[in-house]
């Protein structure tokens, strides 16, 4: 069985794109990467909720992610790795009635793991969009995609999540969205 993205049955999760998190990393990929994913997911009209870890000590996420996120996208403070240990998050994504999450984020082995392998375990099919993940240690990245693929993720990039949404160069909002690639 193929499993591909649909439009009308995706919520995008983005995990812990904050200021002193980003710093610590090859910043320019995962900011530009993650604010892309939300455009396209606010012009495709895909829920989008947002986390941040312990904000007051890692402050709030970047500028380019709150610019390009949906008025009614959500924004929730967290100190659990996994999102799903907050009861407030996890209503919040059960609410959209969406079986396909579509997470990205920082750090991919400790905080998108934890989600992923939760969200998996709730019976949702989770997309990993691994050019908009990122860690501090390649090595730490590069097993946090293993495990998470292990655990039954669909590991994918930007470009194909937007064009598995889009189907085809018919869609209404090809060109916006192809905008955001070129």
């Amino acid at each position: 069985m193929v499993n591909k993205l649909s439009q009308t049955n995706s919520l995008v999760l983005v995990i812990d794109v904050q200021d002193k998190l980003v710093n610590m990393l090859e910043k320019d990929t995962i900011v530009s990467k993650t604010a892309k994913l939300v455009e396209a997911a606010k012009i495709l009209q895909i829920p989008v909720v947002v986390t941040e870890q312990y904000p007051k000590g890692l402050g709030n996420t970047v500028a380019p992610v709150i610019d390009s996120m949906p008025a009614d996208c959500s924004v929730f403070e967290k100190v659990s790795f996994s999102a799903l240990e907050s009861e407030e998050i996890a209503d919040k994504i059960k609410s959209y009635g969406k079986k396909q999450i579509v997470i990205c984020g920082i750090e991919t082995h400790i905080c998108v793991h934890q989600t992923t392998a939760a969200l998996i375990e709730a019976g949702y099919d989770v997309y990993v969009i691994k050019d908009a993940c990122a860690s501090r240690n390649k090595y730490e990245f590069k097993q946090g995609i293993e495990a998470m693929s292990q655990n039954g993720a669909k590991i994918s990039c930007l470009e194909i999540a937007l064009f598995e949404w889009l189907g085809s160069a018919k869609h209404p909002n090809f060109k916006e969205v192809q905008t955001l690639i070129k």
